[in-house]
């Protein structure tokens, strides 16, 4: 069997693996290096809208992004005075950080006002930017957050004819079918003790910081304590949304029969046409539909198993009804609810976070090894095109931070597995592609994770973006090479036909304690073959056989001796595969941290 040399590739398939990039527009085009904790925007600056240039737009495209996530962009409580366009202040005792939660929403109907150039065109800048972003070949998604709202939610921008959530409420009761929120009748809700010597916004005096909040009768926090003073590790900045749970945990609403697991959204809809659905129901519809209308063409859904499948039913068929490809992902963390989630609420895509994403970190930190990878692959073989693959989001610790893996480079073999192993979509966080650390103390937010509450630069993503020139003029050596890999890699993803096709898993079996850290496996369809390995020991290199049966040898082609493993151009990875002939085997050798992709090819 021959080897042939690395080839140039020209990646042009334009059907290939949906790719997403998770972006705070506050983060990202901000400019300021202060990073002082508790910073106001005044001191630790923020991004804008207008950031995403084209040029901005061309160098996130060039990472086969087909959809950029936006977070944080319905307006959401915040520490700062935009009461010259009509807003109110916000009270601190009920926000985070200074910027505030992205999923702390007061107003679905309007946009938050420090991401635009002219706050009192918002949405019109927001708009333009939809535009922009359309225009450089992607689509927009935005999150939308139905399990709960922010403590002090009112909109001011809500279209003729909408009700503010909880305006109709019967507040005597604690619950009712069509009430949107639930109560604690005759309990004032109070502000939780704070830990740690926390004071709302680093101690800095404020006109509304009190260490109390108006709120009668108390409300359920958006995590479901029914406590009016609930604990400061709770979501108290926000209330839960009620969506016809009874408070013993009953439905007080239609249930969706199994048989439409196997129904189409058009089906849903029709079901749905004919009941009778709790008001909050229909709030969301209205909010979702909203934002179709403004271009956006998919939703992240936050905390989503905290509503009930059929609620999702309702408002992803109606949405699939306005857009039949927008794209719709929900955040679920209880496998035992995949199927349920995706089939019956019609979600296109759920987060794979406790299996594969935790495995992938388990094992970079030496506390698993790689036999866990196949079975959680095999276990979702069934849903493995609904599930999106990530090594970082704004929930998770940076690959770089001492808490996760202590080195950006330990993230390339982590994504050639993540990327590559499934049908699955994959997601960057930005400047996870150049070796962002999250190493900032922010204020509420901690270090590890680049803070969703707090004004920020992101000091990695600042030199790519090179004071707004996006050329990573400023990138170190060795994050300009991180990137260079990220857009290979991920040029590769969105190009390669057999990445939609089948997977075997390679790896020798039982494993071995040696070689506990590497992994390979094979990926095709419609006659292209694909040869991938990653080592995830970063101290060791790795040298491996792979048995090949009968059935693999047919399938690769060996026994006519007809064919050649070709390598696939993926900057700095040179980890090798050859076939022993006598042995029957592949043999793997790759270093520390390192992966080998090979396409198998007939001769000519």
């Amino acid at each position: 069997m021959e080897l042939a040399a690395n080839p140039k590739i020209t990646y042009k398939n334009p059907a290939g693996k949906i790719a997403l990039y998770q972006v705070f527009p506050r983060l990202f085009g901000n400019k300021k290096t202060a990073n002082i904790p508790w910073g106001s925007i005044a001191q630790n600056g923020v991004g804008k809208f207008s950031d995403f240039t084209p040029e901005a737009l061309a160098g996130i495209h060039e990472l086969g992004i087909t959809h950029i996530w936006l977070t944080g962009v319905p307006r959401h409580a915040i520490v700062g005075d935009y009461t010259a366009y009509g807003i109110p202040l916000d009270d601190p005792d009920v926000i985070k950080g200074r910027a505030g939660s992205p999923y702390a929403v007061v107003d679905y109907y309007d946009i938050t006002p420090y991401l635009a150039d002219q706050p009192e065109n918002r949405l019109d800048e927001f708009k333009a930017l939809v535009n922009r972003i359309h225009h450089a070949g992607m689509k927009v998604m935005i999150d939308i957050v139905p399990n709960h709202v922010a403590r002090n939610y009112k909109s001011l921008r809500k279209p003729a004819g909408v009700a503010d959530f909880g305006a109709a409420d019967n507040t005597a009761v604690a619950y009712e079918r069509d009430n949107n929120f639930y109560y604690i009748p005759g309990k004032s809700f109070q502000v939780p003790h704070p830990l740690n010597d926390y004071k709302p916004i680093g101690g800095e005096p404020h006109p509304l910081i009190d260490g109390k909040f108006e709120e009668y009768p108390a409300k359920w926090t958006g995590n479901g304590s029914r406590k009016a003073q609930p604990d400061f590790n709770d979501w108290y900045e926000t209330v839960k949304v009620n969506y016809g749970v009874r408070p013993d945990g009953t439905y007080d609403f239609p249930s969706l029969p199994d048989s439409y697991a196997q129904k189409t959204a058009s089906d849903h809809l029709l079901f749905w046409k004919t009941k009778e659905v709790p008001d909050s129901w229909e709030k969301f519809r209205d909010i979702a539909l909203f934002w179709t209308q403004l271009g956006v063409d998919g939703f992240r859904y936050d905390m989503a198993e905290m509503v009930p499948v059929e609620f999702w039913s309702y408002l992803n068929s109606h949405i699939k009804q306005n857009n039949p490809e927008a794209l719709l992902l929900a955040e679920v963390y209880n496998p035992t609810l995949y199927r349920r989630y995706i089939h019956l609420g019609k979600m296109d895509y759920l987060y794979d976070k406790v299996e594969l994403y935790d495995t992938l970190k388990w094992i970079i930190q030496g506390k698993e090894t790689t036999h866990k990878i196949d079975p959680i692959l095999q276990g979702l073989s069934d849903i493995d095109a609904h599930m999106l693959h990530f090594l970082e989001n704004h929930d998770e610790q940076r690959i770089a931070s001492s808490e996760f893996a202590g080195s950006a480079e330990a993230g390339k073999p982590m994504m050639v597995i993540s990327a590559l192993s499934s049908r699955s979509p994959t997601m960057i966080y930005s400047g996870q592609e150049v070796g962002e650390d999250g190493s900032e103390e922010p204020g509420f937010g901690d270090p590890s994770r680049t803070s969703i509450f707090d004004y920020m630069g992101v000091p990695a993503h600042q030199r790519w973006m090179n004071n707004g020139l996006f050329d990573g003029g400023a990138l170190t050596k060795a994050e300009k090479q991180l990137r260079d890999f990220y857009v290979s890699l991920m040029q590769f993803h969105r190009s390669m036909p057999a990445l939609q096709g089948e997977y075997t898993a390679l790896y020798p079996k039982p494993l071995d304690d040696k070689n506990s850290k590497s992994f390979a496996f094979l990926r095709e369809k419609d006659g292209q073959i694909l040869i991938i390995a990653a080592n995830l020991d970063g101290e060791s290199a790795q040298s491996f056989s792979v048995p090949v049966t009968d059935n693999l040898l047919k399938k690769l082609g060996f026994a006519e001796e007809q064919a050649t493993l070709s390598k696939v151009a993926l900057s700095g990875v040179n980890g090798l595969i050859s076939y022993d002939e006598s042995r029957k085997k592949l043999v793997i050798d790759l270093g520390p941290y390192d992966s080998a992709i090979y396409e198998l090819k007939g001769k000519d």
